[in-house]
């Protein structure tokens, strides 16, 4: 998906049961931030930047929603780690990484693999992609994204 492309109205299913839609965040904006794997350094990161900016992504008008390829079980046990106060989408068939595009193949110490390529995507009221964050800054997620809304 690029800029200026609605996104699909279901989004997926999250860790305690509940299917997301874009219906669901009408009239508000989405920070719909994919990543690699729950419990890893630089998604542990990412979430706890975004968790603790979510006071200041609310006020700026934004919900967050994570997406891995994890199971419901995986992200109950990531989220109630570090409490996050954001659902994550178990995307365990890959349709929302595919239909953002970000399953790609990696390379990795010599070896190639497909995976989920970390990517952030800034999404208006109406359900369109405003902005895309390829170079995610996992330690300062939340006000790499708030800068971008000033």
């Amino acid at each position: 998906m690029k800029i200026g492309d609605k996104i699909p109205e279901i989004l997926g299913t999250t860790a305690d049961g509940t299917e997301l839609r874009a219906s669901d965040f009408a009239g508000r904006k989405l920070v719909l931030y994919f990543y690699p794997k729950d419990n890893t350094p630089g998604c542990t990161a990412e979430a706890c930047s975004l968790n603790e900016g979510l006071p200041q992504l609310e006020a700026a008008g934004y919900a967050v929603v994570g997406v891995s390829k994890d199971s419901q079980e995986s992200h109950r046990k990531f989220a109630d780690k570090y409490s996050l106060s954001f659902p994550l989408i178990a995307d365990t068939e890959l349709t929302l990484n595919e239909a953002f595009g970000v399953w790609q193949k990696k390379k990795m110490a010599g070896r190639e693999y497909m995976g989920t390529v970390r990517t952030t995507f800034i999404i208006d009221e109406n359900g369109t992609i405003a902005d895309i964050i390829t170079k995610v800054q996992t330690k300062d997620s939340a006000n790499q994204i708030l800068k971008l809304t000033k």
